[in-house]
């Protein structure tokens, strides 16, 4: 590490833009994303960029913070607080299967929401499969199959990483929200072994809800060290708290850059491209809970105890990080998922026009 993030400028932060625009003025990665030259763009467009923005304004003035909070004391109305601005902002007009760009958008909301730490399935629900008559599509383990979908009225299907897929339906949960995070168990009912394309998509929307709350976390903790004072100076001017977060908003941004590549590959329609999609979508799941992993240690080393009290946001946002974190699978098994996938050949990655082979 050669140097330290300027913590004390607040204009290149990524929240600024929704936490994508990095300044090109392309079209962003639609499926032809792939030129006649081999060049390809993975920045969101600026459309759906702007999106995330107006969702991001959205879910602050319908309550921001406090909206998981009122779904904690009261769980049975967590729909109900969040589904006038979902609808308002014409979430379940998108189509992410069938429009590249509305792909994006979804991708952008999904953001905006975890910013905020919307208490809501948002991502399962826009990984919707196209041929079956659910309301959302949660990826699940092969054993235990769960997820954070407890008390909502809702019609659900699951599909394990090798594309087994059933219908779902939530049990009661046991433990309230506090302790749960809303998760709960599931009874799946096998339907079918077609959904080799639901698996990428699956896995890479809820990424983008995750690092949303990366970026909270990241914008969080600036804040604190900006006025917080020790030795009479505020934590900010000491380079070990520099030095820490910059750690952190490396790992963040390398998630990002993963998060944005995962998503051009879920836009391939070809059939040789569904195990390629399914291996970007473990490595972006995989990069994107180690970067939490790192993210939420600094913030609340940070933060020091006051970020463990539910006085302050980070709590919150590291509390309700961990469905994402842990479901369908946790660091470990992750990495053993995606190891195995790939085994020596690794992965296709930017510049490759196929898969290299890693030198025995």
């Amino acid at each position: 590490m050669t140097g330290s993030l300027d913590i004390g400028h607040t204009g290149a932060g990524h929240s600024d833009v929704n936490h994508t625009d990095t300044g090109h003025t392309g079209t962003g990665h639609t499926a032809a994303g792939l030129t006649g030259l081999g060049h390809m763009s993975i920045d969101l467009s600026k459309e759906a960029a702007e999106y995330g923005r107006q969702a991001l304004r959205a879910f602050e003035a319908a309550g921001g913070d406090g909206l998981v909070q009122a779904a904690e004391r009261e769980p049975e109305r967590r729909e109900a607080l969040v589904a006038p601005v979902l609808a308002e902002l014409g979430a379940w007009h998108l189509d992410p299967r069938g429009d590249a760009e509305e792909l994006e958008a979804a991708a952008a909301l999904c953001r905006s929401a975890g910013y905020w730490a919307l208490p809501y399935p948002l991502a399962e629900r826009l990984a919707r499969p196209a041929d079956l008559d659910a309301d959302g599509l949660l990826v699940v383990a092969d054993s235990y199959p769960a997820g954070a979908v407890a008390g909502l009225g809702l019609r659900w299907a699951a599909v394990t990483l090798d594309g087994r897929r059933g219908t779902a339906v939530a049990r009661p949960p046991d433990a309230t929200p506090r302790t749960s995070a809303f998760v709960t168990g599931l009874d799946v009912r096998p339907l079918d072994d077609q959904g080799a394309r639901d698996v990428a998509l699956g896995l890479v929307l809820p990424c983008w809800t995750l690092l949303g709350m990366l970026d909270r976390a990241i914008d969080l903790t600036r804040e604190h060290v900006l006025v917080r004072e020790q030795f009479g100076q505020a934590l900010a001017r000491f380079q070990g708290v520099r030095f820490q977060l910059t750690d952190a908003e490396v790992e963040r941004s390398g998630a990002e850059v993963l998060a944005r590549y995962a998503l051009w590959s879920v836009q391939a329609d070809r059939e040789e491209a569904l195990d390629e999609a399914l291996d970007d979508a473990l490595a972006l799941r995989l990069a994107a809970v180690e970067a939490a992993d790192v993210v939420f240690r600094v913030a609340h080393q940070l933060h020091g105890a006051t970020g463990f009290c539910d006085e302050t946001s980070l709590s919150w946002i590291s509390r309700y990080s961990q469905p994402l974190r842990r479901l369908p699978l946790g660091l470990s098994a992750t990495r053993d998922q995606l190891t195995r996938r790939i085994g020596r050949r690794g992965l296709t990655g930017l510049f490759g026009g196929s898969p290299e082979r890693v030198a025995p």
